[in-house]
């Protein structure tokens, strides 16, 4: 078998007991691996009545068949569970981690179980060993990475979760690689980890994954570089924070709760002015061309010392314009905080302009926040609640919940101005602006996900799934199909554990040509796309498993019917329902967005059906 290990590692912490098992090929050709291939191993191993933080929930970690090669920015790595929002929860993280696991002589990981006091896992040469973990227990996520290389290797990779996750908040993020930050940030899957009292896993290895024709791979590597470096180049210039103003200008980049179109201080945390202070190097993950990764230093002021990963698009808009908060100093220090305390800063800024927001409408009052004024636009304020909520306490254990939870509790009009989707918080771009998100954050099995459809690929066009030029981003028509379309591309790239800020670079054709060469396989593009189909039916199965349908396809109300009083959003609301109708017509799903009987055979999926409800299951049960 070529570009995989071969094996995944079985780990029972209930039982304290690891050990291999074999993957066949056959299955890899249907999957993949990363979350395609986790969609598979959780379907089959949870249940609807799987508790998220419960021992029977399977903690899935998985890379892909390029990753530990030198295909182009093939360094990530997948982590996928049953969330603790109730439904399909995955995310994925670059860095070096990934890599260095196929090094240790695996593709992937699966925890079930929970220890009976806190652990880690130490993995190294096709071997594994659970070790207690209660020294480093509590011990952020920065300054436990050299204290666990310093009991294993200094060459080690360390996976973690702090505070956040062993205190179980829905918004806790898996991270690794230390103080270069990288997060599996989404889905509150540091709590399922912190339900295991896992704390740790940690790798090492030197093993060299098997290439079929090693030559011609290095050779079409080779050719495709220099077009992928050139279309990629903004994001090495300045990082995804290169396309905060861009964003701003089209009215994409959200506003104080998103209730606003414009602010006049985007310039002061925008990846330019980070470039002309704090930035001291750009970080580059394993075989990557691109470099979107910024290292930053806060050496002096009120917010220093700040060093390590600096914050990306989705951070500055969540603790910046979300908040009114103008200092990209401050800034720097709540991405800091958030990553040592291993917290998801898209949910945690939510959370705070929600908090902010009901403080303005006199909802939460003092008395809630132990006298601290909610105050938009100060950046001691959003830092405070970072560290209420990442070490849960105050106001941030509520908050820890999730703005859906928090809102819950809290009553009194709060469900309003709680933007999220099965629980989920928007990721910071918003849908009044493209027509592409508002069916892509609707759909998406995990929640609201800007990661799932690719709107950089409305604005541009993908030859690969037939749209050879950008669509209208405020026109309706097509963009149902487009998103089914682009979905399953993501899913592709999600699949390979490939990173999708290489699609302006790398074409379908190109993809096709690193894993044939890589596999020894001879797969078409039509192949590939199939298996995200695949992918994206499997996990939308594994929700219809636990009743969701079109009702639960919903954007947040402010999205729907709240027009933005200025900005380049103008006054646009997406007519969600009618893109709906074409986005199931498109994927072949009923209207109530359920797969068909059809679809899924056409999918090799047809082991589900029994899974469909009532009706639709019985109706497609052979005749006896």
């Amino acid at each position: 078998m070529f570009g995989y290990m071969g094996k995944v590692l079985r780990v029972d912490l209930t039982a304290r007991r690891a050990w291999d098992e074999p993957l066949a090929e056959d299955l890899l050709r249907q999957h993949l691996g990363g979350s395609g291939l986790g969609a598979w191993y959780l379907y089959r191993e949870t249940s609807r009545h799987t508790d998220p933080l419960g021992p029977d929930n399977l903690l899935i970690f998985l890379t892909g068949p390029l990753v530990g090669t030198k295909v182009p920015t093939s360094g990530r790595h997948a982590v996928i569970a049953k969330s603790p929002l109730g439904q399909w929860g995955e995310s994925d993280s670059g860095g070096t981690w990934g890599q260095m696991l196929k090094r240790a002589g695996y593709d992937g990981i699966l925890v079930s179980g929970a220890a009976d006091a806190p652990v880690y896992l130490w993995v190294t040469e096709g071997q594994a060993e659970i070790r207690p973990a209660q020294h480093c227990w509590g011990v952020d996520t920065y300054d436990v990475d050299p204290l666990l290389k310093a009991e294993t290797s200094s060459k080690a990779v360390v996976l973690a979760i702090g505070p956040a996750g062993e205190r179980l908040a829905r918004l806790a993020a898996v991270m690794n690689d230390g103080h270069d930050g990288r997060a599996a940030g989404r889905a509150g899957l540091g709590a399922v980890m912190g339900s295991k009292r896992l704390k740790a896993i940690v790798v090492f290895g030197t093993r060299v994954v098997p290439v079929a024709r090693p030559e011609a791979r290095m050779q079409a590597v080779k050719q495709t570089a220099p077009v992928i470096n050139e279309r990629t180049r903004s994001r090495r210039d300045y990082g995804t924070a290169g396309g905060m103003l861009p964003a701003a200008a089209i009215g994409d980049a959200p506003i104080k709760n998103w209730r606003l179109g414009t602010w006049d201080r985007f310039d002061r945390i925008s990846g330019q002015r980070m470039a002309e202070t704090i930035l001291k190097r750009k970080y580059f993950c394993a075989a990557c061309t691109i470099g979107c990764g910024r290292d930053v230093e806060v050496a002096t002021g009120p917010y220093a010392p700040v060093r390590g990963a600096g914050p990306e698009y989705e951070t500055l808009v969540s603790l910046g314009s979300m908040c009114l908060v103008d200092d990209l100093e401050a800034i720097a220090l709540g991405n800091e905080l958030c990553n040592r305390y291993g917290l998801d800063t898209i949910s945690t800024g939510g959370a705070i302009a929600f908090a902010l927001e009901a403080f303005e409408r006199g909802i939460l009052t003092p008395a809630d926040t132990d006298g601290l004024a909610l105050t938009w636009g100060d950046p001691k304020v959003m830092l405070a609640l970072v560290r209420q909520i990442g070490l849960r306490e105050g106001i941030g254990k509520l908050l820890g919940e999730g703005v859906r939870e928090a809102a819950r509790q809290i009553g009194r009009g709060a469900e309003e101005f709680a933007l999220h989707v099965r629980g989920l918080e928007l990721a910071q771009h918003d849908p009044r602006s493209m027509n592409s998100l508002a069916v892509a954050y609707a759909t998406y099995p995990r929640g609201a996900c800007h990661r799932g459809c690719s709107h950089y690929l409305e604005r541009h066009g993908v030859a690969d799934v037939g749209y050879e030029k950008a669509l209208p981003r405020q026109d309706p028509a097509g963009k149902g199909t487009m998103v089914a379309r682009i979905q399953d591309y993501a899913g592709l790239f999600n699949s390979l554990k490939v990173c999708q800020f290489i699609m302006p670079g790398t074409l379908g054709r190109d993809l096709v040509t690193y894993l044939n060469l890589t596999t020894g396989w001879d797969v078409t593009l039509g192949e590939l796309l199939m298996i995200g189909e695949r992918a994206s039916n499997l996990k939308r199965m594994y929700n219809v498993r636990l009743g969701q349908s079109r009702q639960d396809d919903v954007l947040p109300r402010r999205i729907l019917h709240e027009r933005l009083p200025d900005g380049g959003a103008g006054e646009y609301t997406p007519p969600l329902e009618t893109m709906l109708d074409e986005y199931y017509a498109a994927r072949g799903w009923d209207a109530d967005g359920i797969p068909t009987p059809e679809t899924l055979r056409r999918l090799g999926l047809e082991w589900t059906i029994p899974d469909l409800p009532g009706k639709r299951a019985r109706a497609a049960a052979p005749a006896r």
